[in-house]
């Protein structure tokens, strides 16, 4: 006898439950990446609130990320080489010295040709290494990277630009407005499907000139959260996605030496999209900033595994595209024989092995006792909180109910401990309504006892006060007396003028 139809569809219900495998749901946290099991407001992992998102975790998000990547470029390279895959690409422990033999190979930088996203990469890139480039929407990210592709390409290095927010049609408009459109070298890609991207990535670049006497290729996403992976279950932009199509990348370009380059969104705090392991598995995170309406724009490294951190680079706007501002004279208003203005310091700030001579601007306005705003832009806020009420403590200044505004001309962020007098003398020149004489820059860290402590490369920073029309240097008494050599002929106008403490340095207000 049969069993009844509900029995029977129950137990076919429960045959497949079997078969189909099940999802799980998990919380995966923006900054840090850490998996939890359940929602909480508090990641106990890094202390990040509100920053645990829900994801799908599924079976196939468990097979290997390598495999893929790894097998399409080895597939072609064997029908090229008539290779075998474990001779392109070896696996196991091997001595340090056979390991660097090997490196030296591809030991050589590929330089972009654009000096200034050279300086901040570090002399260029290095073969099969990663880059995430961020900054906000409108600010240049796809015009500098379409630029390098060009000029890459015109050096000899095959460059692969893969657009997926636009098409090669669209592109290719822009590569001709900026006058990039000119090599064969340069290939161009419009594609969503990260198994279609590394399939045309294997074709496109495996059959290039690397090696000892060539330039090992160049592969450019425009950008990564449009890319998706069809094997997961997934929207596009997604943690999942993000996660997972980022790692074969990051793969594909050590299995291969390509370089691969991304462009990654940011959100409104100005961090970027998607979980914070994005940056651990990258070799560089770039951000590209400025504001979009201004012209200026500085590209700064946050994380180089192949260079320093220090460095930035300077370009402006223009019709014809990004131009390297190497000078930088332009990024403050560096008026050395202009009028005296209450509130605006210039200081020489040493950025990697760069001096910017950056003004440092200061508001005070009538606010309330107990809801004073301060407001930085530029500048690191809790560095502006600690001189305030050094002003407060050790100079007399009452502020508690006045409203302080203070920013840095021209876009620089400003981090350096030596802009702290410049900072303060801003301050009390505004709320004094008195200002420094015409040509006088400030160098100086202050200390929480209110006095003033030297800086570390007084002579560079004096060459470039000088070189831009400065005369005068307050500096900290400590940097005069221990020697610094300020006798070279190019500095011998310069009047250099000492100061202990900032009670010293608010005399100097005119």
């Amino acid at each position: 006898m049969s069993p009844p139809g509900g029995v029977a569809r129950g137990r076919e219900q429960m045959s497949l439950r079997s078969i189909v495998p099940k999802t799980r749901q998990v919380f995966a946290c923006r900054s840090c990446g850490a998996v939890q099991t359940k929602w909480m407001g508090k990641c106990p992992d890094c202390g990040a609130w509100d920053s645990l998102d829900a994801e799908r975790l599924e079976p196939k998000a468990r097979v290997d990320p390598r495999a893929a990547s790894m097998a399409t470029w080895d597939d072609a390279k064997d029908e090229l080489e008539g290779a075998d895959a474990t001779d392109l690409v070896p696996t196991g422990a091997r001595p340090i010295t056979e390991v660097a033999s090997a490196a030296s190979i591809n030991r050589a930088r590929i330089a972009t040709g654009i000096g200034e996203f050279d300086r901040v990469l570090g002399g260029g890139f290095v073969p099969g290494s990663a880059v995430l480039l961020g900054g906000d929407p409108g600010i240049g990210k796809s015009t500098l990277l379409l630029q390098a592709a060009g000029a890459l390409a015109r050096a000899g290095t095959r460059t692969l630009y893969v657009s997926s927010e636009e098409s090669a049609e669209q592109v290719c408009i822009r590569a001709s407005r900026l006058g990039v459109a000119t090599s064969p070298e340069l290939f161009l890609l419009s594609e969503t499907s990260l198994a279609r991207i590394t399939e045309q990535a294997a074709r496109t670049l495996s059959d290039s000139p690397g090696g000892p006497g060539g330039r090992p290729p160049v592969m450019i996403i425009d950008s990564v959260q449009m890319v998706y992976n069809a094997g997961l279950d997934a929207f596009p932009g997604s943690l999942t996605q993000l996660r997972r199509c980022c790692a074969e990348l990051v793969y594909f370009a050590k299995a291969s030496g390509v370089t691969v380059v991304l462009v990654g969104h940011v959100t409104k705090d100005g961090q970027l999209a998607g979980p914070r392991m994005l940056e651990h598995l990258v070799d560089a995170v770039l951000y590209f900033e400025g504001d979009r309406y201004h012209a200026h724009r500085v590209v700064r490294a946050v994380k180089n595994r192949f260079g320093t951190t220090l460095e930035i680079g300077l370009f402006e706007m223009r019709e014809g595209g990004l131009q390297e501002a190497t000078d930088a004279s332009g990024l403050a208003v560096l008026s050395g024989a202009g009028e005296a203005r209450p509130g605006a310091v210039v200081c020489p700030v040493l950025t990697g092995s760069r001096c910017l001579m950056v003004e440092i601007q200061a508001l005070t306005a009538t606010g309330f006792l107990g809801a004073a705003k301060r407001k930085s832009s530029g500048l690191d806020a809790n560095r502006l909180a600690m001189l305030i009420a050094v002003l407060e403590q050790h100079a007399g200044h009452r502020l508690a109910d006045r409203d302080i505004f203070t920013s840095s001309v021209g876009g620089v962020r400003v981090v350096e401990p030596a802009a702290d007098l410049a900072l303060l003398l801003a301050i009390a020149g505004a709320n004094l309504r008195r200002a420094l004489a015409p040509g006088v820059a400030v160098i100086g860290e202050v200390g929480l006892g209110g006095e003033v402590r030297p800086v570390g490369q007084l002579v560079a920073r004096a060459h470039e006060a000088h070189r831009l029309g400065f005369t005068t240097l307050i500096v900290p008494s400590a940097s005069v007396k221990a020697g610094a050599k300020l006798d070279e002929p190019s500095l011998a106008k310069m009047r250099l003028v000492p100061v202990k403490n900032i009670s010293m340095a608010i005399e100097q207000l005119g």
